[in-house]
């Protein structure tokens, strides 16, 4: 599911209406009806109910207009408000808004502060507002009267329909840019839009249903620029590989998980049984000798190898010799590793001379971080990095709170001027590919901030960029997957107490949820 900015969605619209013939007003009047249609959807029917319509001057306007229309013939009782006079409205705006006045719609064109003061509590009186001011065009902050009807509504405490954006939103950016309608529900036309999906502006959309409103699938996907996509069951569903029935453990890859250290080792069985969990094949978990026993008691599934270490239980640079000789198809390092001398120069050694695809989480970021050059993909190498946003701090010599108010633009310009595909984990995980192509996440929950979260994550990426052959592909589904356990693991257990072990338990039900639905149904005859 594409995200578009404003300048795209003016293309997308521009083409569907110049270069396929279907007018602009169908697409208002399609607009209006699947408002309609998610409003019934979210609070049943509104017959007999009090509806008020906030609209502006323009085509976000005109969609308000034909939702009141609609809403009229349904036997609601409707008011319009129009912000701003009714001289200024143009276009198929007009022509909707003088249908209002034909059907005895009631309309009240508030255009000052004081205007507002006298209509505004009678507006407000009502079961649900639907808010038309403006759409995806608005690039500066909302003053004066407009400032005001926007903090009222706000404070009325009534629930809130959006049309394409919350008022005050630019759909250029996720930041906040000035006040903005607290929405419970937004119905987004055509595409999402980037503040809809990514915090903190998504808090204010509530409830998000995209609407099909009549511009085709292929027109949204072609419209030139920024190619960001929001990842979605329906999507996700996708790029699921499907097993053939001759296929055997060598089919589906080996992982080699190199993790751990003395204290860490639950890291090392976490990405080990995480890649089981997604499908590897074979999994083997390379970790330091002073902990092989232990990593090796925790799990009957996968194979160790044990590692030259220190005194302190961390990796050497000689345990990077036995890791580059060991036989495998994706290679992750870092979950637990430990820092200091030792992990980092066995971590630069592993970079600088293995070339299979390889995970890089955890503590091999962190001492990479003394000297980040040296992560960078070499040609035709695949290299995924698993940050989250203080780990990519470190990597940028930057601070987290500057990272997470830029999370798109800060794992795109990482990943194309290293070559590596950045997985910058958080709430709407970005997955940043080299080539500029950007995929926000749609699963996960705050329970999913616990420890041994990201150290699955590491096995499950590994997982599937064995049985993948697009890395950003298998990325993308690993994400959404992991996100979707966590999902599961919090209604079992709660966001509170669930665990990195309750989401290993659920990865197998999501990947069933997802592919359930589209497996054919076995029939006997």
């Amino acid at each position: 599911m594409r995200v578009l900015n404003a300048r795209q969605m003016r293309e997308a619209d521009r083409r569907t209406i110049e270069d396929l013939g279907i007018p602009s007003i169908v697409l208002m009047e399609n607009a209006g009806r699947q408002v309609i249609a998610a409003m019934e959807s979210a609070f049943g029917s509104l017959a007999g109910r009090r509806v008020t319509v906030i609209s502006g001057r323009g085509n976000n306007g005109g969609d308000g207009f034909v939702v009141a229309r609609g809403l009229w013939q349904q036997q609601c009782d409707v008011i319009v408000c129009l912000v701003g006079g009714s001289g200024d409205v143009r276009g198929d705006a007009r022509i909707n808004l003088d249908i209002l006045g034909r059907l005895g719609v009631p309309v009240i064109s508030v255009s000052s502060n004081g205007e507002w003061t006298e209509h505004s509590q009678s507006v407000l009186r009502c079961d649900v507002v639907v808010d038309a001011l403006f759409g995806t065009g608005l690039s500066a902050p909302l003053s004066g009267l407009h400032e005001t009807v926007i903090a009222d509504v706000n404070a009325a405490g009534v629930p809130v329909v959006s049309v394409d954006l919350p008022s005050g939103l630019s759909a250029d950016q996720s930041a906040l840019i000035g006040p903005a309608i607290a929405a419970s529900l937004t119905v987004t036309l055509g595409a999402p839009k980037l503040p809809l999906v990514m915090p903190p502006a998504e808090v204010l959309a509530g409830f998000l249903v995209v609407a099909d409103i009549g511009i085709p699938r292929e027109v949204l996907g072609g419209v030139d620029g920024p190619r960001i996509e929001f990842v979605v069951p329906a999507e996700a569903r996708t790029l699921v590989p499907r097993r053939v029935a001759d296929a055997h453990k060598g089919s589906f890859g080996h992982v080699c998980v190199v993790a751990g250290s003395r204290g860490k080792t639950g890291a090392a069985h976490l990405a080990g049984m995480g890649a089981l969990k997604s499908g590897a094949g074979l999994a083997t978990i390379a970790t330091p000798k002073s902990c092989l026993s232990i990593v090796a008691r925790m799990g009957a599934e996968y194979m160790t190898v044990g590692l030259d270490d220190a005194a302190n239980g961390c990796v050497t640079r000689r345990a990077s010799h036995t890791v580059l000789g060991i036989i495998c198809d994706v290679l992750a390092i870092g979950p637990g590793i430990g820092t200091g001398p030792g992990p980092r120069a066995f971590v630069k050694d592993v970079l600088a001379h293995s070339s299979k695809p390889l995970v890089v989480d955890a503590d091999a970021l962190n001492v990479l971080a003394e000297d980040a050059r040296g992560l960078r993909a070499r040609r035709d190498q695949v290299v995924v990095i698993t940050p989250h946003p203080g780990e990519m701090a470190r990597l940028i010599g930057s601070t987290a709170a500057d990272v997470q108010r830029a999370r798109i633009e800060v794992a795109t310009g990482f990943a194309r001027d290293r070559g590596v595909i950045v997985v910058l984990k958080g709430h709407r995980t970005v997955v940043a590919a080299p080539d500029g192509r950007v995929f926000i996440n749609s699963s996960g929950n705050p329970g999913m901030a616990t420890g041994g979260s990201g150290d699955v994550l590491t096995g499950v990426i590994a997982a599937w960029l064995a049985q993948m052959a697009d890395p950003v592909d298998a990325c993308r589904l690993a994400v959404y997957l992991h996100g979707a356990a966590g999902d599961m693991a919090a209604s079992s257990e709660g966001q509170v107490a669930m665990t990195a072990g309750d989401m290993l338990r659920y990865l197998g039900e999501a990947e069933l949820a997802l592919t359930a639905s589209a497996a054919p149904a076995a029939r006997l005859r």
